[in-house]
């Protein structure tokens, strides 16, 4: 799955920009980026949204345990990839029927979380339990909400192409080719929220996460971690 954001949807992260500029390395634009998950990807679909937003995804070569799925509801945008274990208890919580899928879920959950304020936004994805990634993006509000599982199962990366666009992707060598060394792992069990404006572990949610300027081997050019006696260390290959 593939998100791809202007600007003046979600700033770039400074810890990328930061590493992008320590170690210079060829880039791509948002549009060559898309273009390349398409033509890699035979059965791809995309969706643009407004000017500003891209989305895509594509079941090509999808794991059984960590299906890939897409919706949209009341202007809200989501990409799922992995299984929630506690899928029906969750149905039950926000009164959905039981046909209602994980993608559903999360946009029911989001949409809690927006309407309900001010709920915390780590509650919302501290009660889902299970191997996954997803990006939401509400148009109505503008607003980005990205998340990955506290085991890091479901692999997500995000990095800043050659036009400043900020790119989520389960795919690190797609983005790698389009974001050079102004990429890195998604640290597992935290959040990203334009809402909040900054990304937070969502089980100790007061605990500062840095980025770690990564070797220059590496492929990418940070890793962020979560301070802490309870830290979690970024997914890594």
């Amino acid at each position: 799955m593939l998100g791809v954001f202007s600007s003046s949807i979600v700033s770039p992260p400074d810890e990328l920009v930061a590493a992008g500029c320590r170690t210079p390395s060829p880039k791509t634009t948002s549009a060559e980026l898309v273009r390349r998950f398409l033509q890699s990807n035979a059965s791809g679909v995309s969706v643009q949204i407004g000017d500003h937003v891209q989305l895509a995804y594509t079941h090509h070569n999808e794991s059984p345990l960590r299906p890939r799925s897409f919706a949209v509801k009341d202007e809200i945008f989501c990409l799922f990839e992995g299984v929630l274990d506690n899928l029906g208890s969750l149905r039950q919580q926000y009164g959905l029927a039981k046909s209602a899928n994980e993608v559903i879920l999360v946009i029911e959950a989001y949409k809690a979380l927006r309407d309900r304020a001010p709920y915390p936004p780590n509650h919302m994805v501290g009660h889902l339990s299970g191997n996954f990634a997803f990006i939401v993006f509400d148009e109505s509000t503008s607003t980005l909400f990205v998340a990955s599982d506290q085991y890091g199962k479901v692999p997500l990366y995000w990095g800043i192409t050659a036009d400043g666009y900020v790119a989520f992707a389960n795919d690190a060598e797609l983005l790698k080719g389009s974001c050079g060394k102004s990429l890195a792992s998604f640290p597992q069990g935290c959040f990203f929220s334009t809402a909040v404006g900054e990304i937070r572990c969502y089980e100790n949610p007061k605990n500062k996460i840095t980025a770690v300027p990564a070797d220059e081997e590496e492929i990418w050019g940070a890793t962020f971690k979560v301070e802490g006696p309870a830290a979690v260390l970024a997914a890594t290959e």
